[in-house]
């Protein structure tokens, strides 16, 4: 095995083991007095009316759906950001040679021109921007769409007995 997976799994098991002993440890301590009324159900403090199976309004989907398809595609910004900078140094002449080396080391690039950089650079930033284009459109079409209001304008309503 490579010594990556040996650290992985001594972190693994390191972790499941300090686990264990606390919950361990817990049950040990803890006092265990049940009563009737700690075993009722509750929710948030109140009792239950009702069932379980009750229609809940699909905006809560909605909005959580959203959420994660742009978080998530946030999450490919990070990789892109550390490409781009790390071009940008490497490809700036006025810095010292050893932060250029440092920069090319991230970038994996030995024998790099700094012209050739500063395109690469120029190309990672032209991506990043049709990237936001087509976040922006999908952000768009939601918007017209009306997924995104969560609540409806009461100017266009009249009251009743008006």
């Amino acid at each position: 095995m490579t010594d990556l997976v040996v650290m992985v799994l001594v972190f693994v098991g390191v972790g499941v083991a300090f686990l264990a002993a606390n919950l361990f440890v817990g049950r040990l301590i803890r006092p265990n007095k049940p009563t009737v009324m700690k075993g009722e159900i509750y929710e948030c403090g109140e009792e239950a009316v009702g069932t379980a199976a009750v229609q809940f309004d699909l905006r809560f989907y909605v909005v959580a759906l959203l959420f994660v398809i742009f978080d998530v595609e946030l999450a490919f910004l990070f990789p892109w950001a550390t490409a781009f900078g790390s071009a940008t140094r490497a490809g700036n002449e006025s810095l010292p040679e050893t932060e250029r080396a440092a920069a090319l080391a991230q970038l994996n690039a030995t024998a790099a021109t700094p012209a050739g950089l500063q395109q690469f650079a120029g190309f990672a930033f032209a991506e990043l921007l049709v990237f936001f284009g087509i976040l922006l459109v999908g952000f768009a079409y939601l918007w017209k769409r009306g997924d995104l209001n969560w609540v409806r304008s009461t100017a266009g309503q009249t009251r009743r007995g008006d």
